[in-house]
């Protein structure tokens, strides 16, 4: 994931107070600031190993500050980028999130927050790439729980201290606004700031976010677990049929007929309609069996226990079901990669553990072990924000409606539970807005309109006091645009104008 280097200077600890001597960056004057590692404050916990910097060239041309901590004890070298423009910086830090299992992002979302003005930082904390887990045990049946605190939250916070005081001694003034962008990991860890280190960022970003980790990373399972155990595994092009017949039931719920269920948890399709049907798939027909029509049942419906009882969110109508329910030559027949990593390395702790075998029982038993475990390491759903709100930060956030990876109705819960413990829908407005996105897949894709600069909007709100009332959305195509209403409003077709055009919506 991280760019080759070429190393300019490396400062031990020892001699974090020496000045080194490098060739400025193309753009940079003599007068303005040279790319060479300066002193860093060590976060309490932690030791600094070694400051690393590279000038960048190119466009834009910046300075890669690498600091490289540890924290006694733990046998960990994490690992903080922070990435300095040589010319055009606006006072402001922006913090990149990760994905899956990656705490962060070193490629294009860190540059292109350079090429925004920013200072911009990322961290890998101590851990590998986005579908890695074997950094998780220390020994057979041992969690690795200091990589684990790590990934959870306390890189994080460590980056955005790291970030600020490298920036601070580069440039020789002080961030003027802090700014967490992120989606999926990223977003949760969006939501592990505001929730536990409210200080660290005047504005936080955070999409999709896998808030409730310890029980969606099982949840997600589900489907491999139902097939297995109805032992009925449709084709692909059944799934899809499924998909596409509740899509044709309930797309014109919301007054427009766009191919988009704005509400997949409100659409009452039942897949047993499809039973008899033929489907055509790769030039030979198949029917649509009663079992299949069960399993889709049970795979929308979501997981429950030994005694049916909900555990959680299933798989929305009318979302992608190929991530998780993949079946024959599908990468994902085996199961979504997130979710057996987790039960293989964290709760059956043994990574050759073969999650294809779960039973009914089996699994509510994992579930219930994950939430016990891990809830509160990195279950990232406190209601209590008041002391983000004190500190007057703001979290703009939103979710797609068919994301296929991470049910959206979590995060609504968490939203909801947030309202219950701080005043309601209005006074939580004030100060933390979410925007459902209909048809838009994990992260963005989809048929749906994509929000269009969901961070603009954010700086706006943070420096200006211009609270979104919408978000500008735009389908990948270009071809339709909405504006996204912050919750519990919802965007919906006036009945009048082009459905393609935003100005045809209205928040309701």
């Amino acid at each position: 994931m991280r760019h080759p280097r070429k190393l300019l200077t490396a400062l031990p600890l020892a001699a974090l107070l020496v000045t080194a001597v490098v060739q400025l960056a193309p753009g940079a004057s003599a007068a303005g600031p040279a790319c060479a590692a300066v002193p860093v404050s060590a976060p309490a916990g932690a030791k600094i190993e070694s400051v690393l910097a590279e000038a960048k060239t190119g466009e834009p041309a910046y300075c890669a500050m690498t600091v490289t901590l540890t924290h006694p004890g733990a046998g960990d070298h994490v690992k903080v980028e922070v990435a300095l423009p040589m010319t055009g910086w606006t006072g402001r830090l922006q913090a990149v999130g990760g994905s899956a299992y990656a705490a962060g992002d070193f490629g294009a979302p860190l540059v292109q927050a350079v090429k925004d003005g920013y200072s911009a930082v990322t961290t890998d904390a101590g851990v590998l790439s986005e579908l890695d887990t074997s950094w998780a045990l220390t020994a057979p049946g041992q969690v690795n729980r200091p990589l684990l605190t790590n990934f959870a939250t306390r890189s994080v916070h460590e980056a955005a201290l790291i970030g600020k005081d490298v920036t601070q001694r580069f440039y020789q003034r002080p961030v003027t606004y802090s700014y967490w962008n992120g989606c999926s990991t990223g977003g949760r860890q969006g939501y592990a700031e505001a929730q536990d280190y409210a200080a660290d960022f005047d504005g936080i970003l955070a999409d999709a976010p896998a808030v409730h980790w310890a029980q969606f990373a099982v949840a997600t399972l589900w489907p491999q677990t139902v097939m297995n155990a109805e032992h009925d595994f449709p084709s692909s092009c059944v799934f899809t049929a499924f998909r596409q017949a509740a899509i044709k039931a309930c797309d014109a719920q919301d007054g427009v007929t766009n191919g988009v269920v704005d509400r997949p948890d409100e659409c009452g399709y039942d897949p047993r309609g499809l039973i008899g049907a033929k489907v055509v798939c790769e030039g030979r027909e198949i029917t649509v069996t009663a079992a299949d029509a069960e399993v889709m049942r049970k795979i929308w419906a979501g997981p429950t226990d030994e005694r049916g009882r909900k555990l959680w969110d299933g798989l929305p109508k009318g979302a992608d079901s190929s991530w998780l329910a993949g079946t024959g030559d599908s990468p994902y027949a085996t199961g979504f990669p997130v979710a057996v990593q987790w039960v293989q390395s964290f709760l059956a702790k043994d990574p050759g553990f073969d999650v294809s075998k779960l039973t009914y029982a089996q699994f509510a038993a994992v579930f219930r072990q994950s939430v016990r475990e891990y809830d509160d390491v990195i279950g990232t759903a406190d209601p209590d924000l008041s002391a983000f709100r004190r500190a007057g930060g703001k979290l703009l956030s939103w979710v797609g409606t068919d994301d296929q990876l991470i049910p959206p109705r979590g995060t609504l819960a968490y939203r909801t539970a947030v309202e219950r413990t701080m005043g309601g829908a209005q006074r939580v407005n004030d100060f933390y807005r979410l925007f459902l996105a209909p048809g838009v897949e994990h992260c963005g894709g989809g048929v749906g309109a994509v929000p269009s600069n969901p961070l603009g909007a954010l700086v706006d709100w943070v420096e200006h006091g211009k609270a979104p009332a919408t978000l500008a959305a735009v389908t990948t195509d270009g071809k339709q645009a909405r504006d996204l209403c912050a919750y519990p409003r919802v965007s919906r077709y006036t009945g009048r104008g082009d459905p393609a055009v935003a100005s045809s919506y209205r928040c309701r």
